[in-house]
Formats: structure tokens, sequence, C-alpha cells
């Protein structure tokens, strides 16, 4: 267990619309510094608890705190001008460069030009972008290279909370894999306390100090990912969950066996 302050809680959170709940009774507590993940199925809860944490969704019942404090006792645009946040879509603004979108932050907290371009250019050195791609539209990039710049958005202004939903969903297989590591990397590089979504759940447990599985719009586990593994889990639904990338695993081995012997 960690002693660190709990940068994020959320208690009792629920949410509903037209009476219809998609969040129930959601209470999570973590610690500053801690990478956690969010997974379930579709529909299970985890974007509606993501968006909480920044006000971008109020919820019905119950509260979150960022530091001890109610996001709803502060203003939506300030307090999300201090975490970080980044989707699946990036939404890069079309007319702008690389360097403008990466320091739109910056400028709405009236930083000094100069302090903007240097942080424009220890960021893209961060995400492993060129320095060149700072003067290009976001239409003159691959999608790998928009979801860095992304990243290094949500970045620029110093956050300690990152928040990731589905970030690496419209990726390919390997430009995928090479950006989470990075922003794992990144998560310990600048001690940051993430928060992230996905529906991988081998990226999960792969990259996460911890796992919290949701369904029907309640938590149903939440553990370490080497937990997660070898506990037997009375629910099903965290049962089959955590049993899919065990078993792909072991037919990739079967298969990586069968070639070395053919």
């Amino acid at each position: 267990m960690t002693d660190a302050p709990i940068a994020i809680a959320v208690q009792n959170l629920g949410k509903a619309y037209d009476g219809q709940s998609v969040l129930s009774e959601a209470s999570l507590s973590i610690p500053r510094g801690q990478f956690v993940a969010l997974v379930g199925g579709s529909g299970a809860g985890k974007t509606t608890l993501l968006k909480t944490l920044n006000a971008l969704i109020t919820p019905t019942t119950g509260r979150a705190l960022i530091d001890g404090r109610d996001v709803a006792d502060q203003p939506g645009p300030a307090l999300r001008r201090g975490i970080g946040y980044v989707f699946q879509e990036v939404g890069l603004f079309p007319h702008l460069t690389v360097a403008q979108n990466i320091g739109v932050t910056p400028r709405l907290l009236d930083w000094p030009a100069e302090r903007i371009a240097a942080r424009v250019d220890a960021l893209l050195d961060l995400v492993d972008l060129p320095r060149d791609v700072a003067t290009r539209l976001p239409a003159a990039l691959s999608g790998g290279q928009r979801q860095r710049v992304g990243v290094a958005r949500a970045l620029a202004a110093e956050p300690s909370i990152l928040l990731m939903d589905e970030p690496f969903g419209a990726l390919d297989p390997v430009t995928r894999v090479a950006l989470a590591d990075d922003v794992r990397r990144l998560h310990e590089t600048l001690n940051l306390t993430t928060v992230m979504v996905t529906h991988d759940v081998g990226e999960a447990l792969l990259l996460a100090d911890r796992v919290v599985v949701m369904a029907g719009g309640r938590i149903i586990a939440d553990a370490a990912p080497a937990t997660l593994l070898t506990e037997t889990h009375a629910d099903p639904r965290v049962a089959a969950l955590i049993d899919a990338p065990r078993r792909q695993a072991k037919r990739l081995a079967a298969l990586a066996g069968s070639r070395a012997h053919g």
C-alpha cells in the first residue's frame, strides 16, 4: 500500500439519464502517482466516471474530489486547465499548427511566448516527435503522430493529473504498443496521477498499477494486475474479462512452440 496523499476520490458517485442509471454508487480513492486503468465492456460506466473527474459530466448523486476539493465547487474551465485530458478522437484544431495546438492551454493561462515555445520543444521531445513537426498542420501527420500531439497538448500546462479515454483505440497495433509504452514512461518521468479508460484488458494489465473493473455502472473488482491474474474470481464477469488475455497468451505460446518444432 502507498502512503501518498489521495489525488482523486469519488464517493458514492451515481449518474442517471431520464431515470436510467449509467453509474451507481461508485467509490474510489487514487493516491498521487498511481496509474489506474478502468476496464469493462461498452456501457460499463467507465467514461462517465472519468468525465465526472474534470466536470464534463455532473453526477446525479455523490461527489468527485481532486486533491480534497469537490470538483462541483470549482469553475469547470479553471478545473480542466489543471487536468490533462486525452481522448481517442484527439480533437486537434485543424487550422492550428502542432505548436499552436500544444500551446492552447498555456496561452489561456497567459504564459509568456518564450515559455510556451520552450514548453512545446520540451514536449515534442518527451512524446518522441521531431521538433520540425511544430510548424505542420494536423492533417499532415499520421494517426499515431496526432495522438502524440494530443498527449503533448494534455501535458502542456504541467498538470499533475492525466485522464485518458481510449487514447490508443484508433491506432494500429504497433503504434498502439509504442505509444502506450511512452505514456507509461511519461507517467513515471513527470510523476503523474493517471486514469485511463480502455476496452483492452491486456493493455490495462501491462500498463497500470491498478485495474478497476466495471460492469453495469458499478465497480465489481479493484486490484493490482498480478492479483487479478492469480486470484479466483467469484464474479463470472471479472473471471471472463481477466481470462481473455490469459487464453490469448497461451494460444500465442502454443503457436510459437509448434512453429519452433515444425
